[in-house]
């Protein structure tokens, strides 16, 4: 059973800050690029930003560009999703996905290169 299980999300006023984390279990990321996304209600799933699968490249959304900062712990089976200075529309379900691959070139923050999903965490936005 691999399972990639996100949390850290919740309640948070504009302008303030959340980490979110996503763990793996069943299986060890070190052969997966790691990628978050995103989808609120009535509105596509989109990609927010992506690691490589030993974290020496990163890849973020213009929408959050210099805002969001994301990392892994490969040791830990982890990886995170910094949020700072939030914004309302920055108000989603946040999902993390895994993506097999051979060597630490890059990711990618489209949808279907994926092979596996978590289950999503809450973020809102709100005063």
């Amino acid at each position: 059973q691999l399972q990639l299980v996100e949390s850290g999300g919740g309640l948070v006023q504009p302008g303030g800050s959340l980490r979110l984390s996503c763990a793996a279990s069943g299986f060890t990321l070190d052969y997966y690029a790691i990628g978050w996304f995103r989808q609120a209600p009535g509105k596509e799933r989109e990609g927010v930003s992506c690691i490589s699968s030993r974290g020496s490249k990163t890849n973020y959304a213009d929408s959050v560009k210099g805002r969001f900062t994301m990392s892994r712990d490969n040791a830990k089976n982890t990886a995170y999703l910094q949020m700072n200075s939030l914004k309302p529309e920055d108000t989603a379900v946040y999902y993390c996905a895994a993506d097999v691959v051979l060597h630490d070139l890059g990711c990618s923050r489209t949808t279907d290169a994926y092979d596996y999903w978590g289950q999503g965490t809450q973020v809102t936005v709100s005063s």
